[in-house]
């Protein structure tokens, strides 16, 4: 069956309250449904990163999170520990860095190790983990995923529209060079 165009389109859109590093007036904002546990979600954090070095501020990435716990045990968890690390710090991606860097640690204590070593208040992160003091905000993602179509992660929306391409970095990179070039500027607006 095909896919209606409605269901290539990010039914959420960008806000305040994502986790995102750059500008929401960036030309160009990358969405991704990503999954902490998943090993191609990792992949694509090698090629994103890539791509925010070189575009800077014309450039908005914002991760949401979509933890397939039926295959990934520790996903939900991590994507918990994701949103309490990244709440005090929310452009600088510490907490994410180092979910991604540490992929195949991603129980209790690794957690807290990696909150401990970026400097955060542990028994303040602890509590965070053991309330769930994040649970509603990932399950909001991850309704606004499956929404917008999302079945597996990582899935990728380049302003708002639905990237179905491969996601290497120089793929990514023209992907987003052809949607700022489409992107009108602000005078081209006013």
């Amino acid at each position: 069956m095909r896919q209606k165009l409605d269901d290539k389109r990010l039914t959420l859109p960008v806000s305040q309250l994502d986790h995102r590093w750059g500008p929401l007036s960036a030309e160009v904002t990358l969405v991704e449904y990503g999954d902490y546990a998943c090993a191609r979600s990792r992949q694509a954090y090698a090629s994103i990163k890539a791509n925010r070095q070189r575009l800077g501020d014309r450039f908005c990435f914002v991760f949401r999170n979509f933890p397939i716990s039926q295959i990934h045990a520790q996903a939900q968890h991590a994507a918990e520990g994701g949103g309490s690390g990244g709440e005090r710090r929310t452009d600088s991606g510490e907490m994410h860095d180092a979910l991604f860097a540490n992929q195949q640690a991603l129980e209790n204590g690794f957690l807290v190790e990696y909150a401990s070593g970026l400097g955060l208040d542990t028994s303040w992160f602890l509590r965070d983990m053991s309330s769930h003091a994040h649970a509603e905000r990932v399950e909001e993602d991850f309704k606004s995923g499956r929404q917008s179509g999302v079945e597996s992660t990582p899935s990728f929306f380049i302003n708002g529209v639905r990237h179905d391409d491969p996601w290497d970095e120089e793929t990514l990179l023209a992907a987003v060079k052809q949607a700022a070039a489409s992107t009108p500027t602000r005078e081209e607006k006013d």
